[in-house]
């Protein structure tokens, strides 16, 4: 058999193997080395590298921080510094002159200057001047009297006035409950320099989220910890979590710790696990390692390349069988030489040709067969039509109506005549669906108005063949056994969809049922059932004519009626019909 495999000498080795056994273990070697020693420079070089990423990291976020607080401060100078706003602050003013000055300056500066800031945060004036209103509460800022925190500590405690310099960040009133922090400074007017007099409080109120929201420990790394810790050591802010705890001193090597001071006496600690360190260091050594394996790639395809050079012949036989293996019986082998070598190739190639020629003996055979096949299903359904026929022709002779049994005869004649076509299989769809309404003309003559059919078909079909009485048998089949009244109705539909073309005939009869569809194109014993022999009949031309992806289906429904569906490939005729002919209603 040409599928059984040669059998190899015990401890055979071809040459092609030694080949690259040999250069296999050089290569090994050499890479081998090559990826050991860049690792241990690269390596020490990243780690260095990493911790240099961090730190620059860590002062991205206190600059992120400081942006912040900057842009905070910068705002209440505007508001410390505007002459114009601290005048009438100072003013002792009422009735319309007290409105003109909330309305037109106090709160359209204070609203501009708590929209100006970038960010969420809430601006709280407290005035000494009481003839200025209380305006709260407020989504961006409030307006107070001063009696309202004049007992209160962190008011009280507050550092003296240096002009331009004083302010505070701290923890007051609601920031506490709330998680924020406040920028507190005086209002200030500097009409007599030597005495500084002290108009107010503005206090700026951030949540510590707002504020501290670049200070996030997935910048670092997973299990790395970000603090921020005030002047007095206390953790003000804190993301990540660590087995460390906030502000405790780290006394093993499993933590980096990385401090930034920032103006306000804040200190910014980053704690980042050692393993993200070794982690940078395991991607150079991934790439290192994906380098060798790409090297190694590289020099054994270079390798099997020499080998093959060396192996060639064998290659040759070897590529041969696998095609016949695989079908292709063309292929053969062009070798020139006078060894062994050239009697295996002389050998291959005749075989190949033997090989062939008995496959298409065979085939010859078997197409022979399935045409012989065809003819004798289509010579099945003749008989059958005529039997059906001459029995109604007996009926209407029995019952004396001279003149349907004239018309029926003339019918039948144009049926046959269309029928025989020369003998060809393949005929023009006009021509079967002329025969189909030839046919249908023979029954309009047995059961007159109680039968109505349309025909609906396409024009772009005329072009097409057809396997021929395919449609006559359908429409037989509705007028025997669809009957569910006195009228019935048959619609004959030829359709192109894509590659293909669909017939369908639809009636509106009585219907079957699922079981009874299976038993036609399915039947456990096809010897023994004769439901839908005509059926079956048609199925089977069309699959041994084009193929099994083609054929019959039937849809139905019991009260509702049927329709069956054709399926077969859309091919030009080969000769094109000098007319044709179109049916739109019969």
């Amino acid at each position: 058999m040409l599928s059984s495999k040669p059998r190899k000498r015990l401890g055979y080795i071809p040459i092609g193997y030694k080949l690259m056994i040999s250069y296999m273990i050089f290569i090994v070697i050499l890479v081998s080395v090559n990826g050991y020693v860049s690792n241990s420079m690269y390596d020490s070089s990243m780690r260095k590298q990493t911790r240099m990423n961090i730190q620059g990291t860590v002062l991205q976020i206190r600059d992120n921080v400081a942006y912040k607080t900057d842009d905070l401060t910068r705002i209440s100078s505007l508001l410390y510094d505007d002459y114009n706003l601290v005048e009438y602050l100072r003013r002792k003013e009422r009735g319309k002159e007290n409105d003109y000055r909330m309305r037109q300056i106090i709160i359209p500066k204070l609203e501009n200057a708590a929209k100006s800031i970038g960010f969420n945060q809430r601006l709280n004036i407290y005035l000494h001047n009481e003839t200025v209103h209380e305006v709260y509460p407020k989504q961006t800022y409030n307006i107070y009297h001063m009696k309202r925190i004049k007992d209160k500590a962190w008011y009280t405690d507050f550092p003296d006035e240096k002009y331009g310099l004083t302010m505070v960040w701290m923890q007051v009133e609601e920031d506490a409950e709330e998680e924020g922090i406040s920028l507190i400074r005086r209002l200030v007017d500097t009409l007599n320099p030597l005495k500084v007099e002290e108009l107010g409080m503005m206090r700026f109120s951030v949540p510590l989220k707002e504020l501290f929201e670049s200070v996030d420990f997935e910048k670092l790394g997973e299990g790395s910890v970000l603090t921020v810790i005030d002047s007095s050591g206390k953790v003000m802010y804190a993301s990540g979590e660590s087995e460390a705890g906030a502000g405790v001193e780290v006394e093993d090597n499993r933590y980096i710790e990385i401090k930034e001071k920032m103006r306000q006496g804040w200190t910014i600690v980053a704690r980042v696990p050692v393993t993200i360190i070794a982690q940078e260091a395991k991607k150079v050594t991934t790439f290192i390692i994906g380098i060798c394996v790409l090297c190694f790639f590289l020099f054994t395809f270079a390798g099997v390349f020499i080998s093959r050079y060396f192996s060639k012949r064998i290659t040759k036989f070897v590529s041969v069988l696998n095609a016949f293996r695989e079908g292709d019986l063309h292929k053969r082998i062009a070798y020139r030489g006078k060894d062994e070598f050239s009697q295996i190739a002389t050998a291959l190639n005749g075989m190949g040709e033997d090989v062939g020629a008995l496959i298409n003996k065979v085939y010859l055979a078997q197409l022979q067969k399935k045409e012989a096949e065809l003819e004798m299903l289509q010579m099945q359904i003749n008989p059958h039509f005529l039997y059906n026929t001459l029995s109604s022709i007996n009926r209407l002779a029995k019952f004396g109506e001279n003149e349907k049994l004239q018309k029926m005869v003339v019918q039948l004649g144009k049926f046959y005549r269309l029928t025989l076509n020369s003998g060809r299989t393949l005929i023009p769809i006009s021509s079967e669906i002329e025969q189909a309404n030839a046919y249908l003309d023979i029954q309009k003559v047995k059961y007159g108005g109680r039968l109505e059919v349309l025909f609906d078909v396409d024009a772009a079909v005329w072009s097409y063949e057809t396997i021929k009485i395919i449609l006559q048998p359908f429409i037989e089949n509705v007028l025997k056994h669809a009957w569910s009244g006195d009228r019935i109705h048959i619609r004959i539909v030829a359709r192109k969809e894509e590659d293909e073309i669909h017939y369908r005939i639809i009636d509106d009869g009585m219907g079957m049922p699922m079981r009874k569809i299976e038993e036609i194109l399915n039947p456990v014993n096809e010897s023994e059932s004769e439901t839908g022999y005509g059926i079956r009949n048609i199925d089977q031309r069309i699959k041994l004519q084009y193929g099994p992806e083609y054929g019959v289906s039937i849809f139905s429904r019991r009260g509702v009626g049927t329709t069956v569906l054709m399926r077969i490939p859309a091919k030009k005729r080969k000769i094109q019909a000098k007319g044709t002919s179109g049916l739109n209603a019969s």
